[in-house]
């Protein structure tokens, strides 16, 4: 399993989150008490370890933006929040996550016409698109083909509920930020927990096969 440590604004917890066995890195750059400057976030992923993805998120954001923050920044992959088209997530010159909100399973017939093999599965918008804590029914997803499609789990997702989750969804990653915080920052001891929760959730399951 997966994880992906979203909304990264400072390099101690973005260091942390990589020792700890995080896959990913979010940085966020569309409005947000998480949003970062492709300066800021270039400065802390030059220091971090080669082994985590470096994962940009754009709210419709125009491709020459988003492509010149990730050429500023050094983004791996890019995250689309906001109601970017297909056509649109096929123009981008680096490989894409598209998310979509999921209120029930109506929406989920929108994954087929996505061309990007990343597809990320969140909560209906808050006041935020995405990171506002808020969990959909993960049960719509259990024994559900995606059609080759890796599936990342976001939405409400904490050390607490994350084996639950996971086991429901299967997904290929689960995507946690507001989830590891307290008072609105990242908290090490959160992190670490719902990497460990996370990695372990299918854990027995793979064992008795």
């Amino acid at each position: 399993m997966k994880v992906k440590i979203c909304g990264i604004t400072d390099l101690e917890n973005g260091l942390y989150a990589a020792k700890s066995g995080a896959d990913a890195l979010g940085f966020v750059f569309a409005e947000s008490r998480r949003r970062i400057a492709p300066e800021e976030a270039a400065e802390i992923i030059a220091k971090l370890p080669g082994g985590p993805l470096k994962i940009g998120v754009f709210v419709n954001e125009s491709k020459e933006i988003i492509e010149k923050t990730a050429e500023i920044a050094g983004l791996d992959m890019v995250q689309l929040h906001g109601d970017e088209t297909p056509e649109f997530c096929a123009g981008i010159n680096l490989p894409v996550i598209k998310a979509l909100s999921v209120q029930g399973e109506e929406d989920l017939a929108r994954i087929a016409e996505y061309p990007c093999d990343y597809i990320l599965l969140d909560s209906p918008k808050g006041k935020y698109r995405g990171g506002n804590g808020i969990a959909f029914d993960w049960s719509i997803l259990e024994g559900r083909d995606f059609g080759g499609k890796k599936v990342i789990l976001a939405g409400g997702l904490n050390p607490e509920n994350a084996r639950e989750a996971i086991r429901k969804a299967a997904p290929f990653m689960a995507d946690v930020s507001s989830g590891v915080e307290k008072d609105g920052k990242k908290d090490p001891a959160l992190i670490a927990e719902f990497i460990a929760e996370a990695k372990n959730a299918l854990k027995n399951e793979e064992e008795l096969k």
